[in-house]
């Protein structure tokens, strides 16, 4: 009697347990999702020059206390740390600005002046600097002018002027037409053209029809001449160019 009343009880609890599986399962799961859900407590951000730290994470006591983590993060610690390569900053490059011809003008022959003498209708004309590099003017004749400034001439026209025929002139002297200017070489039209003020080598190129297929476009020949004598030089395009200087541009060689 005493079997048969245990096994009708292990009976009851088999069925009490099958009668809250379904229950228990849902309680179990509950409670773990509960478990991952929690919110985690608030992260260390490592000092941006602890390199260790960025790559391992902040150290912790299973790192520290053993694994594969803690030796290898003292084996970085103890190794020495080779100084951050300097990093070059970007240069910018700017195109050189070409030279420019600031020394004052000097007259030659093929320049052609206003000269204004004020009061004085029959000496005001234009006139033109003569082979020679003189003027001629009314009453006074010869006026050397080559190597002059026009307020250099002015003044000696003046001096003139004074000398015997009018007591207090005032002259003024500008350039009407400048001399011309020459270029030779591979141009399309090379010759003699009349000067533009502010001329580069590029507009005389232009002037002349522009490059010939064979022409060297980086750099050209000027020969300048004035007080100090006649010289030569090779320059970029956008060098500028004088009255009455000559530019050769070369033919390249491949």
């Amino acid at each position: 009697m005493h079997d048969w009343s245990c096994l009708a009880s292990w009976a009851g609890w088999v069925r009490v347990v099958r009668a809250f599986r379904i229950p228990i399962t849902v309680i179990v799961t509950a409670l773990v999702l509960s478990g991952c859900m929690r919110t985690t407590g608030p992260v260390a951000v490592a000092p941006q020059d602890d390199l260790d730290s960025m790559a391992y994470g902040p150290p912790s006591a299973s790192a520290s206390g053993g694994g594969a983590v803690g030796p290898v993060r003292a084996a970085f610690a103890a190794a020495p740390r080779a100084p951050a390569a300097p990093v070059a900053a970007p240069v910018a490059y700017a195109e050189p600005a070409a030279l420019r011809r600031e020394a004052p003008y000097h007259l030659d022959a093929g320049d052609k002046l206003r000269v204004v003498v004020y009061g004085q209708e029959g000496l005001t004309n234009t006139y033109a600097v003569s082979a020679g590099g003189s003027i001629t003017m009314p009453l006074i004749g010869s006026v050397p002018a080559r190597g002059r400034t026009t307020a250099g001439l002015a003044t000696e026209i003046a001096a003139k002027l004074r000398a015997g025929f009018i007591r207090e002139p005032s002259v003024a002297v500008e350039i009407e037409t400048y001399r011309p200017f020459f270029i030779l070489g591979e141009v399309a039209a090379p010759g003699q053209y009349p000067y533009v003020p502010n001329m580069t080598v590029e507009s005389a190129v232009a002037i002349a029809g522009g490059f010939s297929p064979r022409a060297r476009r980086d750099s050209v020949t000027v020969t300048h001449t004035d007080a100090s004598g006649t010289a030569r030089y090779a320059v970029p395009p956008g060098s500028a160019v004088s009255p009455g200087d000559t530019v050769l541009v070369g033919e390249r060689w491949f």
